[in-house]
């Protein structure tokens, strides 16, 4: 198997990578861990509020996307969170320094349409949602960012 970092297989950059690895992936499911952190975007320097986990979700679906492109040879391509349902999650922040496991499964694919079933787990820490995703080709993509 080959290996990327995270930051490959993203369309973000710096501090908006908040995703720190690939667990685990395959063609319509992926693990990532995600170390909580503060770095002044999102927290009061002890927690983070819960609801950043519908972001470390759709950084999971991204990589997943980003890794599914590498693999095929073809560059990274835009993709966009077009709603979330039922995001449900047993608490109000997450600790900094708490490592999450995130894992999301793809339930639907068409014409760029996704949607996916999201959870993270870690020890007391228990979230679910159902994201809707739209990642267009590569040619729609090029207008949209020149």
């Amino acid at each position: 198997m080959r290996k990327f970092a995270v930051e490959d297989l993203l369309p973000h950059s710096g501090i908006m990578v908040l995703v720190n690895r690939v667990i685990e992936f395959d063609e319509e499911n992926m693990v990532t861990e995600v170390i909580v952190r503060d770095d002044g975007l999102f927290g009061d320097g002890n927690t983070v509020p819960a609801w950043l986990g519908i972001e470390y979700m759709a950084q999971t679906i991204a990589a997943l996307g980003g890794m599914k492109r590498r693999l095929a040879g073809e560059p990274l391509n835009l993709g966009f969170l077009l709603g979330t349902r039922r995001y449900v999650c047993n608490v109000g922040t997450f600790a900094v320094g708490s490592i999450l496991s995130v894992s999301i499964k793809q339930l639907v694919e068409d014409q760029g349409l996704g949607v996916f079933d999201c959870r993270i787990s870690a020890e007391g820490i228990s979230a679910s949602a159902k994201l809707n995703v739209y990642q267009p080709d590569s040619a729609i993509n090029r207008v949209v960012t020149n």
